[in-house]
C-alpha cells in the first residue's frame, strides 16, 4: 500500500513540474521552442536563390 502511495505521489509531482517548465505561459519551454522556430522559418524564406 506504501509503495502505491509513493508511486501516486511521485507521478503528481512530476505532472505538476511538466506543466510548471513545459507548458508554462510566455516563458515555458515549449513557447521558446516556438518562438525559435519561427524565428528560423522567417530567415529561411528570407533567403534569396543565387
Amino acid at each position: 500500500m506504501r509503495n502505491i502511495l509513493m508511486t501516486v505521489m511521485m507521478l503528481v509531482v512530476v505532472v505538476l513540474l511538466f506543466n510548471g517548465i513545459i507548458t508554462q505561459g510566455s516563458t515555458g519551454t515549449q513557447a521558446q521552442i516556438q518562438k525559435q522556430g519561427t524565428a528560423a522559418n522567417t530567415k529561411i524564406g528570407a533567403l534569396a536563390p543565387q
